[in-house]
């Protein structure tokens, strides 16, 4: 495993993410797809034999059971001071008002069995909530020692850029990471934001990043995650027309390379500027070794040219 400094803050994160979505409790969440307790612990544990020391977790995530589960296993398995955990705030009762954000805390604090969060990220912008509200509460939530940095997900530019400058002109605490949406078919961030990070020294972590299974093989699955999880299909099938061609050679290069599909998308991430640790989301031991190996995968300035020069601009996703 490979680390990297994450922004500007104290963190060495590795440079892949294990996402947490797919722990929880099924029968809470109604997902059939989740890993429960006993995986969960055997998916962290295996995690962290591979140097993973990065955890991504939100509040809401199936409703709530993944903070706990995830919570269970790092105290079962680690010490709290080797690990990095990460989870959200927004998609829950109030937003992200001050009352909201240092209630949220709490409540993940207990469900993950922690004294503080590491990582805490605004899941999406507040259009109900002044903005000044949001960053002094996000910069008190620090100073009370419950949280260590502050992240930003899925948002505008000009977005992004309004939080920072107001907590710059307040000497208030600022983002140090990115969670937006970025995959080889969708790519809408390189127009402005990307751009932005890099100014200000702000790392991305992207979600999705094999665009749920669409990058690591061709098209169709049989698997249960792709049967039944119905946000991805809406996210990505309408665009399958345009899209396929570039799956297409992601395969080819995969073959060339003597790799998997999901090892070349995410080389290709890796080797982006500002790129800190992509958010792996994964059901099976096989598909998480896969893609610690993806650090490995080199790839030629005219392979990345080949898997880029057929993207055409797509709707925006993510951000709203």
């Amino acid at each position: 495993m490979e680390y990297i400094k994450l922004g500007n803050s104290d963190l060495h994160v590795s440079k892949i993410c294990l996402g947490c979505l797919s722990f929880g409790d099924e029968n809470v969440a109604g997902k059939p797809w989740l890993l429960n307790q006993n995986e969960t612990d055997e998916m962290v544990k295996r995690a962290l034999e591979l140097g993973i020391n990065f955890f991504d977790t939100a509040n809401y995530y199936n409703e709530g059971t993944s903070e706990m589960y995830l919570g269970h296993s790092i105290k079962k398995l680690a010490n709290r001071e080797d690990v990095i955990i990460a989870t959200k705030v927004y998609y829950n009762e109030g937003g992200l008002s001050r009352e909201a954000i240092f209630r949220e805390v709490d409540s993940s604090l207990q469900k993950l069995q922690m004294d503080y969060i590491d990582l805490l990220i605004i899941h999406r912008w507040d259009y109900n909530t002044p903005i000044e509200e949001t960053m002094k509460a996000l910069h008190d939530v620090i100073e009370s020692g419950k949280v260590r940095y502050i992240g930003a997900s899925a948002m505008f530019a000009y977005q992004f850029l309004k939080a920072q400058e107001v907590a710059r002109q307040n000497g208030w605490h600022t983002f140090i990471s990115m969670q937006n949406h970025y995959n080889l078919i969708y790519r809408e961030d390189e127009r402005e934001l990307i751009k932005l990070l890099e100014e200000e020294n702000v790392h991305m972590t992207p979600y999705s990043p094999l665009a749920a299974g669409r990058l690591s093989r061709l098209w169709d699955s049989e698997s249960l995650r792709y049967q039944t999880d119905q946000f991805p299909k809406m996210q990505y099938e309408k665009n399958k027309e345009i899209d396929y061609a570039i799956v297409e050679r992601v395969h080819e290069l995969a073959r060339k390379h003597h790799v998997s599909m999901a090892q070349i998308a995410l080389a290709w991430l890796l080797s982006k500027k500002m790129m800190a640790s992509p958010v792996i989301g994964v059901t099976k031991m096989k598909h998480l070794e896969e893609a610690c190996e993806s650090i490995n995968v080199r790839l030629a300035d005219e392979d990345v040219k080949y898997l880029e020069e057929l993207y055409q601009p797509h709707p925006v996703s993510g951000a709203h």
